[in-house]
């Protein structure tokens, strides 16, 4: 008996201490996994610093009237345009059948015209007439910084900064300026908006969402990017307690509209897309808690569905099909889903109701992080098995690029009928973009870094990507 009782005590001391043991042995192995991967946090999966993010100093005043520096940048003498987060018609393609692009590429692919160190992040950049855009981020001066570069050599013209500390989390930057002539409009990662003259850099109004709307910051920091309407209004939506959205005069800093926000949607990384609606302008956008659609005159609330939500984060935005279908797609296991907007009844609370066409698990279609692009009738993405693939626009996928040409969470964009795309690498290829087989044409590896996976840029024959610390702009036409 003695025996007995002595291995039974044995057992139980050992079941008694394993579990302390495996959590000690697995916080020692996340520690050790932190230090050498902090870099490299896949996008897919909430980083460490999640929660320091929400966290607001109410002594840390942030001053956003900052600092402007004027440098030997010149200009160039061009006038093609590519003001906003996915171009001049918000789809991510560019059509002009003068523009001749060149599907030869030398091994070491388009020529490079210029390079520029940036800042850890993601952030594409909007062009206007010579200039390039950029929101960066400065971390030796803990600084965001908003860069006006020459689109001959890279060279900035001026520089708007001011101080907000960011720590690294994937990265800090990921948000695209929205530009015009007299405007640029930017939002910082911790939502920080500025509105600058685009020509000069000179301070015109600034804001701080999260403390005048109460606006929490998402994970990895914001991905939302503005645009600026035909009325010089900047568009943001701030998912704040009180405001889902809102209109900023681009002259005053006013708010010329805001749109309620009964339900406590909070602000995802998709931004805000227009669509037309049988002569009536609709602003469109994935929130947390599922899509909205607001009248672009007044702000108003005209339809909300939360039968598209997506519980880690929303990434990608809206695809506008016509004045009715819109096609969502996301990460996360959420698949995809087609919906149709149309007009309810009078006497309903809202002028129109979304409904549910089709959805599509992840096997067939999601998309982690870019979002889709319509061209000729068809959608182009990639799926969760990060092939590209084009598919019809009932759902049916017509082809797949294979397990040998595989996209990772990259970029990609269409030029008459061709198609960029880059890889997580900085592989770029060159594709067409018909509905009949994947039909590669040249590909070369044009950045040598890693996350290559800021949304591209393309005017005057020249293509602006990027990866985590290095900006480059190609030569991709023939002349």
């Amino acid at each position: 008996m003695v025996s007995n009782r002595g291995n039974n005590m044995k057992e139980f001391s050992a079941v008694k201490i394993l579990p302390y043991a495996v959590a000690l042995a697995g916080s020692i192995l996340l520690l050790v996994w932190n230090v050498h991967s902090i870099d490299r946090l896949p996008l897919r999966v909430p980083g460490k610093e999640t929660t320091e993010i929400q966290l607001v100093d109410e002594n840390a005043l942030i001053n956003l009237k900052g600092t402007l520096e004027k440098l030997d940048g010149v200009p160039a003498a061009l006038k093609g345009i590519w003001p906003r987060f996915r171009g001049e018609n918000f789809d991510a393609t560019f059509t002009d059948e003068q523009v001749k692009l060149n599907k030869k590429w030398p091994a070491d692919g388009p020529k490079v015209l210029w390079t520029i160190d940036v800042g850890e992040g993601y952030a594409g950049a909007a062009i206007f007439q010579g200039r390039a855009y950029v929101l960066d981020y400065d971390q030796k001066q803990a600084a965001d910084v908003l860069r006006c570069l020459s689109l001959t050599d890279g060279k900035d013209i001026w520089r708007y900064s001011y101080p907000v500390k960011v720590k690294r989390n994937h990265g800090m930057s990921r948000t695209v300026p929205a530009v015009n002539n007299k405007y640029v409009v930017a939002m910082g990662p911790k939502c920080h908006i500025t509105c600058l003259d685009s020509q000069t850099g000179e301070f015109r109004w600034a804001k701080d969402l999260v403390r005048q709307y109460d606006t929490k910051v998402p994970l990895w920091y914001a991905g939302q990017c503005p645009l600026i309407d035909e009325k010089n209004r900047a568009i943001i939506a701030p998912g704040g307690k009180n405001v889902l959205m809102m209109a900023v005069d681009c002259e005053t800093g006013e708010a010329v509209w805001k749109t309620p926000n009964p339900n406590q949607w909070k602000m995802t990384h998709s931004s805000i897309m227009p669509m037309e609606n049988n002569g009536r302008q609709i602003y469109v956008y994935c929130a947390s808690g599922g899509v909205a659609g607001v009248a672009a005159e007044n702000g108003k609330l005209l339809w909300q569905t939360d039968q598209w939500k997506i519980s880690i984060a929303n990434v990608p935005s809206p695809t506008i099909i016509d004045h009715e279908r819109i096609f969502l797609s996301g990460g996360y296991n959420a698949g995809s889903m087609m919906i149709k907007i149309k007009e309810n009844a009078e006497g309903s609370e809202f002028a129109y109701e979304a409904e549910e066409l089709f959805r599509l698990k992840p096997s067939v279609f999601g998309a982690a992080q870019h979002t889709p692009i319509l061209f000729d009738g068809h959608l182009y993405g990639v799926r969760p098995d990060e092939q590209m693939v084009c598919m019809n626009l009932n759902g049916k996928i017509l082809w797949a690029s294979g397990s040998n040409h595989k996209f990772g969470i990259g970029p990609f964009m269409v030029v008459n009928n061709l198609m960029f795309a880059m890889d997580d690498n900085g592989l770029l290829r060159l594709i067409k973009a018909v509905p009949t087989s994947y039909n590669q044409l040249a590909e070369a590896r044009v950045l040598q870094g890693h996350d290559s996976w800021g949304a591209m840029a393309f005017a005057d024959g020249r293509l602006i990507v990027r990866d985590l610390t290095k900006m480059i702009c190609l030569k991709v036409t023939e002349n």
